[in-house]
């Protein structure tokens, strides 16, 4: 088997309903994890669901799906993700021809067709607290980040990234089994920068592959509210991230 799709729904059977026709497509086996019950009730024929007796965290979902497959390459793919054609042959394409890169991302588009900044830099402590604190509303950080965002910088051809976000990345299964999979002890933020990083660490290449499109409606819950749990969660992630990794305290 050469590419098996995971994807994590907690209560997203309506996003399946459009994302998985999309995908089994264009990959070689599928499992949904159901985090919550109902959350995979209706699921196009050969799609596998594994049910949660209790939640998990994503990334201890994502585990699951990993150990559940065996193809060369694991796509991680969230609920609201959706692939277009070609999309999945792109990115195997270009990482059978680059055998250190470990992850590829596509370039992701809003609904309405825009652009969406998908590949970023390593964060840095100055930028997260631009970023996550009231300070945000004095420097928005889509005009005075733009390096973080890459949003000066929109390759037409394969780039190297730093990181991507986890919404849809084509993983190579002996790059997991070598750093350990996903790191099951982030709540719900900041566990693909510590994917990444951590491949980094290994000696794995991270790719951004822009002829595979993918549409992603990124809710981006912690860019409007500063006090929620989801704001708590990417707090705690991001203070896992630098207890794991102390030398990007050097990032300032």
């Amino acid at each position: 088997m050469k590419v098996s799709a995971v994807v994590v729904s907690h209560g997203h059977g309506v996003e399946l309903e459009r994302s998985l026709p999309a995908l089994v497509t264009q990959v070689d086996g599928t499992v949904v994890i159901a985090n919550l019950p109902g959350s995979a009730d209706r699921v196009p024929d050969g799609v596998r669901v594994l049910e949660n007796p209790r939640p998990l965290s994503l990334a201890a979902n994502v585990n699951l799906g990993i150990a559940a497959t065996s193809g060369e390459y694991v796509l991680n793919v969230n609920p609201d993700a959706i692939a277009e054609p070609g999309a999945v042959a792109a990115l195997v394409a270009f990482a059978d021809l680059h055998p250190r890169c470990g992850i590829a991302g596509p370039q992701m588009r809003w609904p309405d067709g825009s652009w969406q900044p998908s590949r970023r830099r390593f964060p840095t402590v100055g930028g997260t607290v631009m970023r996550r604190t009231p300070l945000r509303r004095l420097r928005p950080p889509y005009q005075t980040q733009r390096e973080h965002y890459s949003l000066d910088d929109r390759p037409t051809e394969p780039a190297p990234a730093d990181w991507m976000l986890g919404a849809f990345l084509l993983m190579r299964r002996a790059m997991l089994d070598e750093i350990g999979g996903w790191d099951a002890g982030y709540r719900h933020y900041c566990e693909d920068i510590d994917l990444c990083y951590r491949g980094l660490r290994a000696g794995w290449e991270r790719w951004y592959v822009p002829e595979a499109i993918v549409t992603h409606d990124y809710a981006a819950v912690i860019d409007r509210r500063f006090l929620s749990r989801h704001t708590l969660w990417h707090a705690r992630g991001m203070a896992r991230f630098v207890r794991k990794h102390p030398e990007r305290l050097l990032a300032l």
